[in-house]
């Protein structure tokens, strides 16, 4: 890796020459500026506002604009000649322990090699001697025109060093916090708690940039001429939330079931935790559950029906069978007893005639 800076660590009268290497590096796609209408290149050029000439960078220089708007040149042999011991020099000022840097001020992380064969032994005792004691070192150095403060620790076999921000560049949370009180119950925080453990730890190595992958994807789709698909939008509620208890149960069933922990009584509890609904009134003023009640009746007994076992449907046709001809023996028994009240009519009718035929006989006799 290239230096970007070289000079020693100050540890007392010990000084252990290094080299300055980034420890990080920045993997954002860069976009060039382009004019619509062409596709140009669109590029920015220094001008002076006096002559409006173009000119080039040897010579620019640099200059601090007064309050009055008054500009002061200031030449790099004005700054080298300012009594900055860390022009050159990493100076330790204190050994603390880590938690005592408030993260806040962490900036830049850079790399210290040792530079030369001279240099191993002292920075190899430095970096043992922070080990043992579990401490960082906090310093100070000057890069780019500027004395900074940083933060020496050990990572692996290698000391680093993170630029820090000064406490006075460091804004107080005034006015970020909630104005109003806001009270937390006791089930919200087990909540809380229980969605911490399931979401549980993570390997820091396998996250990555996924919009940077999808920035990646669709240069590649367009160089090549394909079409690009727009990406489906995941919409979970923009921050809105109605109930607390409810969105933190559902991000604990959620996150258990990207990690593949099924519960094996889900089912039972979302059966529990059934999500309530206010009833609306229709246009008769009936419910909508009472208008829906009939017609789920209605398919239930359809279901029970469909599913009535083969003898159970033999039974119900045998018991109809029976019923249809103890129903015909009452008819015929019926029409047998009308018939035999009839015939008894007809013939208590018939007597009653030859009677009075009898009794009329004598009758004419007499008169003659």
């Amino acid at each position: 890796m290239r230096s970007i800076w070289n000079g020693a660590i100050s540890f007392g009268l010990v000084s252990i020459p290094i080299k300055l290497v980034n420890a990080t590096e920045n993997h954002s796609i860069h976009f060039r500026q382009i004019h619509l209408a062409d596709g140009g290149r669109i590029r920015y050029r220094k001008v002076c506002e006096l002559d409006e000439e173009e000119v080039a960078g040897g010579e620019i220089g640099k200059a601090y604009e007064d309050a009055d708007g008054t500009m002061i040149p200031i030449t790099d042999e004005d700054l080298a000649q300012l009594p900055l011991p860390t022009a050159k020099t990493i100076e330790i000022v204190a050994f603390v322990p880590a938690d005592e840097i408030d993260p806040l001020q962490m900036d830049a992380a850079y790399y210290l090699s040792a530079n030369g064969v001279p240099a191993a032994k002292p920075y190899t005792l430095l970096r043992e001697a922070l080990k043992r004691s579990n401490k960082v070192a906090v310093a100070k150095y000057a890069l780019r025109g500027r004395e900074r403060l940083g933060m020496l620790r050990v990572v692996d076999d290698v000391i680093a060093m993170h630029g820090l921000l000064w406490p006075d560049e460091i804004r107080a949370p005034e006015g970020v916090a909630p104005d109003s009180d806001v009270t937390v119950r006791d089930a919200e925080l087990d909540l809380a708690d229980a969605l911490m453990d399931t979401l549980g730890e993570v390997d820091m190595d396998s996250l990555h940039d996924d919009y940077r992958e999808a920035v990646e994807e669709l240069i590649a789709a367009k160089a090549s001429g394909e079409a690009v698909q727009p990406a489906e939008s995941d919409d979970s509620g923009g921050g809105k939330v109605i109930d607390l208890i409810a969105a933190l149960e559902s991000s604990v069933r959620a996150a258990k079931k990207s990690r593949g922990e099924g519960d094996e009584n889900e089912a039972e509890n979302e059966g529990d935790m059934a999500d309530v609904h206010p009833i609306k009134k229709t246009a008769s003023g009936k419910t909508a559950q009472q208008k829906s009640t009939p017609k789920s009746t209605g398919t239930k007994k359809k279901s029970t029906a469909s599913t009535s076992s083969p003898a159970k449907k033999t039974a119900q046709k045998q018991k109809k069978t029976t019923a249809k001809s103890t129903s015909s023996s009452s008819s015929s028994a019926a029409s047998s007893s009308k018939s035999s009240a009839s015939a008894k009519k007809q013939t208590s009718s018939n007597a009653r005639s030859t009677t009075k035929k009898k009794t009329a006989a004598p009758r004419k006799r007499a008169s003659a």
